[in-house]
């Protein structure tokens, strides 16, 4: 079947998968060049903070390969290369151009491009990298604008080496009393407004607020990740299960 008789969801709508494939394109191609900074002001900067945990997390050392997906402005490909040493090496991957570019730019900058990191503009869930390559596999906030979850998931477990780790960093479901009632208020209301004067673009933050509902909570995401044939998969929440981290093994 088609990508046009297919269909998922958009948001709180119903498209065809080849439709969200477009309009996902367009959101990221939209913000990618004050991307980082909308983070800062819809986290209160604690995005950062919920990287470092997740970075700290992943078991990298001297000499390691890492995958990052969807690594948009490369903070995480940052992070990773920092603790693997000279001989350590990130590839980049993004789906969208821009975000790629922004990707890029930020490793250049840092002077690990060329060299120590590689980007390759790629679909997540049809990776072009050959089976058992990375010793781990990095995503953050982005396995939910993903058309087929599932497909991802598998992609990232036949890319990983046997005892390679993957860790994902998502925004989840909040677990403390009145939290959810505070962040539904919060999200609903002031980050599309935010994105509007910041960016010019109050559809693309409506968007990700809603993809955000739509996304699986921690423990179904969990068994999401047993399902395609990770192991030892265990999830911690952050702020609250506002975030949550992850993490599984290839065994």
């Amino acid at each position: 079947m088609s990508n046009e008789r297919q269909t998922t969801h958009f948001g709180f709508e119903r498209v065809s998968t080849g439709e969200k494939i477009r309009r996902v394109m367009g959101v990221f191609s939209s913000v990618a060049e004050k991307y980082d900074l909308m983070n800062d002001l819809m986290s209160a900067g604690l995005h950062r903070l919920w990287k470092r945990q997740m970075i700290a997390r992943t078991r990298v050392r001297a000499g390691s390969l890492a995958l990052d997906v969807a690594a948009g402005s490369g903070d995480i490909a940052t992070g990773l290369l920092g603790k693997m040493g000279a001989a350590g090496r990130v590839v980049l991957t993004d789906l969208n151009g821009p975000m790629l570019r922004e990707g890029a730019r930020r490793m250049i900058d840092a002077g690990f491009l060329p060299g120590r990191a590689d980007c390759v503009q790629a679909d997540g869930t049809r990776l072009p990298f050959a089976d058992n390559t990375f010793d781990a596999l990095t995503i953050a906030f982005g396995i939910r604008n993903f058309v087929d979850v599932e497909a991802g998931l598998a992609e990232f477990l036949r890319v990983l080496k046997p005892g390679g780790q993957f860790v994902c960093l998502e925004f989840s479901r909040p677990v403390l009393p009145l939290l959810d009632i505070a962040y539904d208020a919060y999200s609903f209301n002031l980050i599309p407004a935010l994105g509007e004067f910041v960016t010019g673009d109050r559809e693309s933050y409506q968007y990700l607020v809603e993809s955000i509902r739509r996304f699986p909570d921690q423990g179904r995401f969990a068994k999401m990740i047993r399902g395609v044939g990770f192991e030892l998969v265990k999830y911690e929440n952050m702020s609250g299960g506002i975030v949550a981290i992850h993490r599984g093994y290839k065994v």
